[in-house]
């Protein structure tokens, strides 16, 4: 059986060369907010943002804040009443909506629950990126005060150039009203993750914030971790761009460099999460 170490390698951009998750986490330590951008069903991964979390946590104690994409913001008291025990599990899965592979994350948010640790639902309400994919990003304006506290404030910066090119990629590079509309809700998604975790990085108590995403959200230090940027200038961030590849035997490293500080490579043989 191969050991754990074995189904994944890990590259620093700033040494330019492969390091252990000791040497990562260390790394990691003087950041306040560390982004770990994953391929959801990257089963390796889940795996190594447990130990992440656990190393971190080991560094920081109660200074270490959870945030996760996998919750949008009004189940924040749901997912508040659960990590205090005022709620079971059961509750937890019927009212805080969590996504269908809760079981990849629900280890890191049991050990959040045991540690006292605070978990932050970043995401924003999925009903609200739907209605900015039918309606445009102003539509937004027209809620009422109480749902725009869950999202960024508006207006929200559509981030143009690199980003755009890449979401507009990934639709397939048909330009045209209503794709422009769907990447205006993917800025609504990020966006609010940035604004959420920002607040939370600037509580005196918080010494730093573990940021699960996709990675599309932080690779090259665009969509949510440009949005944090904007949001908090003078803060240190970090991020890792996670993902299994089939040349994991021997990584191109200089071709994915400019994807995060941090590259894992996953094992493509293990089995997928889902």
């Amino acid at each position: 059986m191969m050991a754990q170490e074995d189904r994944y390698k890990i590259y620093s951009v700033k040494l330019g060369k492969e390091i252990t998750l000791a040497e990562l986490t260390a790394d990691l330590v003087h950041a306040e907010v560390v982004f770990f951008g994953e391929e959801h069903s990257d089963s390796v991964a889940h795996v190594l943002q447990l130990e992440v979390f656990k190393a971190l946590h080991g560094l920081h104690g109660n200074g270490l804040s959870l945030s996760m994409e996998m919750f949008q913001t009004d189940v924040q008291l749901v997912l508040d009443e659960y990590l205090t025990g005022q709620v079971t599990e059961k509750n937890l899965n019927a009212d805080a909506r969590p996504w269908k592979n809760y079981k990849d994350y629900r280890p890191l948010v049991e050990y959040a629950k045991e540690n006292v640790l605070h978990v932050l639902a970043a995401n924003a309400p999925s009903r609200y990126t739907n209605r900015v994919t039918r309606n445009g990003i102003e539509s937004l304006e027209e809620l009422p005060k109480e749902a725009k506290k869950l999202i960024a404030p508006l207006p929200i910066d559509t981030l143009t150039g690199r980003y755009y090119e890449k979401f507009n990629a990934l639709l397939g590079g048909h330009e045209g009203m209503g794709n422009m509309k769907i990447y205006q809700s993917q800025n609504l998604w990020d966006a609010t993750m940035a604004w959420n975790i920002a607040r939370l990085a600037k509580k005196s108590s918080v010494k730093q914030v573990l940021h699960l995403n996709g990675r599309f959200h932080s690779d090259e230090k665009l969509g949510t971790y440009a949005q944090l940027q904007r949001y908090a200038k003078r803060l240190k961030l970090l991020n890792i761009s996670a993902f299994s590849h089939e040349s994991f035997s021997k990584p191109d490293w200089a071709a994915w460099q400019h994807l995060a500080d941090f590259i894992i490579i996953t094992d493509p043989s293990v089995g997928k999460s889902f």
